[in-house]
């Protein structure tokens, strides 16, 4: 892919005080000076990001032209946006930044690999977000740096409000994605995540191009080379689970899957800090300090020490630092093909087994579903579990139709013969108000055994409902725990739950008519 320096890009490029690819303590010391953010106890730099604590899903555009149009997956999540509307803006946001006193530069990579990468650069408003891109992606080293040239750029303008009625926007914030000018344009919010998560889903568009699939999960590596893929949503265990004291890390949200095997799309992490502690979490916890960046965390007005139990500005509370704060990790953060592929799912009915075993087709139906129960205190409102179903557990993300990214996902399997285990970390002897959580220490001992793969060949039953197949002993785990309907005292109280999330499984996945019937028919069966 050729670049082309546009005459706008170069406007900004060449301001007189471009700040270009400061070094942390150089981009600390512009946070401080300005106000943008102040100096924790930890070392870390805490900024706030005012109305928007999160990310803004309705504000997203895709410019709609010939470079893309045929391959889009268009609808609520990939909203349209004609090229003169972007231009428009866009002329807009350039003349607004020009005459700032100060803008900041970052060039760099997505993509550990160095043959899939995507060599980048984020020109930002603030030098606290300029900072964040420097943490969260790849940076060069000064070799690399002295023949980068930017295939795509994230102009980031947070102070800069749209008018809806005039730029064709839905607020005063915008998220846009041109693939034909290869620009994403951000403005009316200081959220830093726009920036990150609008970079995974320009990978998610232009990865599976090159026949590599993109994938919203984290990874991990035994003694012996074996890879593990950890996916699920918010509240399912993710993180907790892929940070294993006795496997390295080689990433924890994004990564590629290509013909050499998984690579880390991030150069850091973007962790939750929602009642963070060192005992429960000590590789996040110890890895925030001088360089990382902490966003919304309440600090003590003397001591600066980060309270982070108060979430009385979001529970979206994060934390960004780069990979080489944890000790245990993969560097580079590239390895092998997936031996074992996680799919965790936080189900509050309580009626998915711990675990069970996939075929590939059930593996491409429980990741085009995407299932889990979105937890009390994940979104403004929700106070009891709700389900949820998020395709290929990264809908927002995902340019092509979800249907694209399953189906690689199935070549892989066949082509490296992956085992696949769907894990239940939600709740056991009952729904939510009945049953409790199931105990991590259980859960921990099933991801192990699937891990050693002490449970490829394991004797197991199958589920009625759902069709699994679970494994009847787990080392470290109750038998009667093992299959979710020994574990409820009303047995037909469990009928009419397992019943209830099987139809929301149907309904859910009818919208997937680009699914095979082979795929299809090991849904869940359910009564009308």
């Amino acid at each position: 892919m050729k670049t082309v320096e546009k005459t706008l890009l170069k406007e900004l490029t060449s301001h007189e005080n471009l700040n270009k690819n400061l070094s942390v303590p150089q981009l600390v010391e512009k946070i401080l000076s300005h106000n943008e953010g102040v100096l924790t106890e930890t070392g870390a730099v805490r900024a706030t990001t005012g109305t928007y604590t999160g990310r803004s899903p309705k504000d997203k555009f895709i410019v709609k032209d010939e470079i893309c149009e045929e391959y889009v997956d268009w609808g609520a999540v990939n909203q349209a946006i004609d090229e003169a509307s972007f231009n428009k803006l866009y002329e807009k946001v350039i003349a607004y930044l020009k005459d700032k006193d100060e803008l900041y530069q970052f060039k760099g990579f997505a993509g550990a690999d160095p043959k899939y990468r995507l060599p980048i650069q984020v020109i930002n408003e603030y030098a606290w977000h300029n900072l964040f891109a420097r943490q969260l992606f790849i940076t060069p080293t000064d070799e690399e740096l002295k023949y980068h040239q930017s295939e795509f750029t994230v102009v980031s303008a947070p102070t800069f409000k749209a008018d809806p009625a005039v730029d064709g926007t839905n607020s005063e914030t915008f998220i846009l994605v041109s693939f034909k000018q290869r620009v994403i344009l951000i403005g009316g919010t200081e959220y830093a995540g726009e920036i990150k998560k609008s970079i995974f889903s320009v990978m998610n568009y232009l990865l599976p191009q090159r026949e590599i699939l993109s994938m919203h999960c984290s990874a991990n590596v035994g003694k012996e080379g074996d890879v593990a893929l950890f996916f699920g949503l918010s509240g399912t265990g993710k993180t907790t689970l892929s940070a294993d004291p006795y496997r390295r890390l080689i990433g924890d949200d994004e990564h590629g899957w290509s013909p050499n095997g998984v690579f880390n799309i991030e150069g850091g992490c973007y962790a939750k800090c929602i009642n963070l502690s060192e005992e429960k979490e000590p590789q996040i916890f110890n890895a925030i300090r001088f360089g990382s960046v902490l966003e919304n965390v309440i600090l003590d007005e003397d001591s600066r020490v980060p309270d982070y139990d108060d979430v009385s500005l979001t529970e979206n509370t994060r934390a960004a630092y780069p990979l080489e704060n944890i000790d245990n990790i993969v560097s580079p953060s590239v390895a092998g093909h997936p031996n074992t592929i996680i799919f965790l799912t936080a189900d509050a009915s309580g009626t998915l087994p711990p675990i069970s075993k996939l075929t590939k087709q059930q593996a491409m139906y429980h990741f085009l579903s995407g299932y889990t129960s979105k937890l009390a205190g994940t979104e403004r409102g929700v106070t009891e579990p709700q389900a949820t179903f998020s395709a290929c557990f990264g809908s927002p993300f995902l340019p092509l139709a979800p249907s694209k990214y399953a189906e690689m996902l199935g070549e892989k399997i066949d082509q490296y013969s992956s085992n696949v285990f769907l894990v239940n970390t939600g709740w056991t002897g009952g729904s939510y108000g009945v049953g409790k959580r199931m105990k991590l220490s259980y859960t921990r001992a099933m991801v192990h055994s699937a891990l050693e793969g002490e449970l490829n060949n394991a004797e197991t039953v199958k589920d009625d409902i759902f069709g699994l197949e679970m494994p009847i002993h787990v080392p470290g785990v109750p038998d009667e725990v093992l299959v979710p309907k020994n574990t409820w005292e009303d047995k037909n109280a469990y009928e009419t739950a397992a019943q209830s999330l099987a139809m929301k499984f149907h309904n859910n996945f009818e919208k997937f008519t680009q699914a095979s019937d082979e795929i299809k028919q090991v849904g869940p069966l359910y009564k009308d």
